[in-house]
């Protein structure tokens, strides 16, 4: 089995430190170290525990060494491409979802440019009960509305059960739900080159 702490970790942009505080309970930096380089067990509870620190399926921790995985091989910077010491596995948006929340991921596909996006552009989203619609403020969000149809922009406002948000494109209005069912919020885009 592979182990994949240190990759998601870095894909979520998290230390260790951070990783071992946001465990329940929390544990310490060189914990997380010594289980991401394999020098301590990883259990099933220590996989719990990681998983939900990250918001990841703790399944996606580990995987099997039978299939090839894409890898990181360079970090772009202000000065160029740079190598890597050595390459790492890459996250997939799948691998991103947040574990046990039963909420699922989910693709908007942009047909035409509209604000920053693309034709051909694929924004991956978490959906979020209304609940917890904090987390998703000055962020893109899709929300649905009745009809089957959908608003889709950043979400600026959030009052009682209305939800208010600001399209991508130039000189659009702001526009409003009422009491939408779920909440998607953009944590990833996919761009064909």
């Amino acid at each position: 089995m592979i182990n994949r702490i240190r990759d998601i970790r870095k894909a979520k942009g998290m230390t260790l430190a951070e990783l071992a505080e946001a465990c329940d309970p929390p544990t310490t930096a060189q914990t997380i170290g010594r289980l991401e380089t394999g020098m301590r067990n990883l259990s099933i509870k220590w996989m719990d525990r990681i998983g939900a620190a990250l918001g990841v399926d703790p399944e996606s921790l580990v995987r099997s060494e039978g299939g090839a995985q894409p890898q990181v091989v360079a970090e772009l910077g202000a000065h160029g491409a740079e190598a890597l010491e050595s390459p790492r596995e890459a996250v997939l948006p799948t691998d991103l979802a947040a574990q046990g929340t039963g909420n699922p991921l989910m693709v908007l596909a942009v047909q035409e440019s509209t604000g920053e996006y693309r034709p051909g552009d694929l924004i991956w989203l978490h959906q979020l009960d209304p609940e917890h619609s904090g987390e998703a403020i000055n962020r893109d969000c899709l929300v649905p509305r009745p009809g089957g149809r959908f608003a889709f922009g950043r979400l600026i406002d959030r009052r009682g059960t209305l939800v208010g948000l600001l399209p991508p494109g130039a000189g659009q209005k702001q526009q409003v739900v009422d009491n939408p069912p779920w909440i998607a919020v953009a944590v990833m885009l996919v761009r064909p080159l």
